[in-house]
């Protein structure tokens, strides 16, 4: 009678994928510069710690809005009592407008129809609440992110189909991916719901095209079903091609007021543009009146502290300090990220280009000992272990193929990230020394058989011709 519900005791979280197992890893013993400087360097978790200095001078600029005060006056108490679930409108009409600033401006979006929750996590498993049953599906192209496991499936219990993409074609969707992974659903009594992406792509650090935004928008509108856009690392897109938002592609195909445009939706969050990951703001954006109206209910479940929102409508709405930020935190993103990449090609290793996010796809194939997924996990724990370096490895991306692996590089010092580049290059100098010396003792072993066959025919070949004579 005293057992906890079956929902307590299911394993189906994910936190044993090797995604987290290496986060633990890490904090059992931390990287530190002085205090453990032979620690694991944390470089599986994508936040963004460029642009602090820039968050923190304007709080030191607007002393009214760090200390809750409005017009010099304390507003503490107003703030510190409860506020109902559909959030501030001052902090829901800076939120909407930030969002169309990192698009170029070229869609707007209704602060009736954002969601306020917390963080993007609690926003993709509310619009999952909203849109399926258990037992539906949802397709999601791969290597997607490993916590969707967690946040679309363990309280849903809704399925995920992948959409198997690969390197052929720099891991793109195609429309018989699409179609596959429908027709696998299909075959397993699955009810498919929606397509989930996050756009720009986490792990790949790339942004959808727009052949395949128009796929995607041609497929749910074949198929009937929803569209979810995780748009989460909008505002990190450093280089070419721009960021295309599906709301832009929508609106240039003209599907204001269809029965499409209420079938897609966006998720938001301030975790990895700001980075603030740990102020837990996210949103969830629809045009579908009965998901704005349940997701509103259900955000009472996680709802955004009104300390929070205030503080940060301030911030927002100061536009002078938005652009400032937007440029400046692109410009660092980009340098930051060119010293990974320059890094690693300095350790024999390439990586998908990329042109957004907080991290790289990286290359690492031709150091595995078979091209297998053991393989990739005999790598990654030596990297982990051996060389102290928390990277995330593509089997927990779901990654079809063997040996690609996540690696971050905005969460540390760029001193730290020299460092971890140092020990991952003498990492792969001492596995191409141990290949060449096993390679050079077969040859040599080749080699002596090769001699002692030659001198034992020569033998036999003079025996006989001594027996002749």
């Amino acid at each position: 009678m005293g057992l906890p519900s079956r929902k307590a005791t299911c394993n189906s979280h994910g936190q044993d994928s090797s995604y987290f197992l290496g986060w633990q890893e890490y904090e059992k013993n931390p990287y530190d510069e002085v205090k453990n400087p032979k620690g694991i360097i944390q470089m599986g978790l994508a936040e963004n710690q460029l642009s602090f200095d820039l968050l923190e001078s304007w709080l030191a600029k607007n002393p009214d809005s760090a200390g809750f005060k409005r017009d010099g006056k304390s507003i503490f108490r107003e703030l510190a009592l409860f506020q109902d679930y559909h959030g501030l409108p001052a902090f829901k009409k800076a939120l909407v407008d930030f969002m169309a600033e990192i698009r170029g401006n070229k869609v707007t979006f209704d602060p009736n129809h954002i969601i306020l929750t917390a963080g993007a996590t609690s926003a993709n498993e509310t619009l999952i609440f909203c849109l399926a049953e258990q037992g539906d599906a949802f397709l999601l192209p791969t290597p997607y992110y490993p916590g969707f496991d967690r946040d679309l499936k363990w309280r849903t219990e809704v399925e995920i189909v992948p959409i198997q993409c690969t390197s052929s074609n720099r891991f793109q969707i195609t429309e018989s991916a699409l179609e596959e992974a429908y027709q696998q659903a299909q075959k397993k009594n699955l009810r498919v719901k929606g397509v989930l992406v996050t756009n720009p792509s986490n792990p790949l650090g790339t942004t959808m095209t727009r052949d395949e935004l128009d796929l995607l928008i041609n497929f749910i509108t074949d198929k009937e079903i929803h569209l979810i856009s995780d748009e989460i690392y909008s505002g990190t897109v450093f280089s070419s091609p721009a960021f295309v938002s599906i709301m832009e592609v929508l609106k240039d195909r003209n599907h204001e007021n269809t029965e499409v445009w209420d079938r897609v939706h966006i998720v938001y969050s301030l975790s990895k543009d700001l980075g603030l990951p740990g102020f837990r703001v996210g949103a969830i954006y629809s045009n579908d009146p009965i998901v704005v109206a349940a997701a509103t209910k259900m955000s009472s479940f996680g709802l955004v502290s009104s300390q929070t929102q205030y503080l940060l409508s301030a911030m927002l709405s100061d536009k002078k300090f938005t652009k400032e930020y937007i440029s400046k935190n692109h410009r660092r993103l980009q340098k930051r990220q060119s010293k990974l990449v320059l890094g690693l090609e300095k350790a024999g290793i390439s990586c998908l280009k990329s042109n957004a996010g907080l991290f790289c796809w990286v290359d690492m194939r031709h150091l595995l000992s078979s091209n297998t997924f053991e393989a990739e996990m005999e790598l990654w724990k030596k990297i982990v272990y051996n060389v102290k370096l928390n990277i995330s490895p593509g089997s927990s991306c779901h990654c079809t193929e063997p040996g690609w692996f996540r690696v971050c590089f905005a969460n540390m010092s760029e001193n730290t990230l020299k460092l971890a580049m140092q020990r991952l290059k003498l990492f792969v100098s001492s596995i191409t020394i141990n290949s060449q010396s096993h390679q050079e003792f077969k040859n040599s072993r080749r080699k002596a058989r090769t001699n002692w066959v030659f001198r034992l025919s020569f033998q036999s070949f003079h025996d006989r011709e001594q027996e002749e004579r």
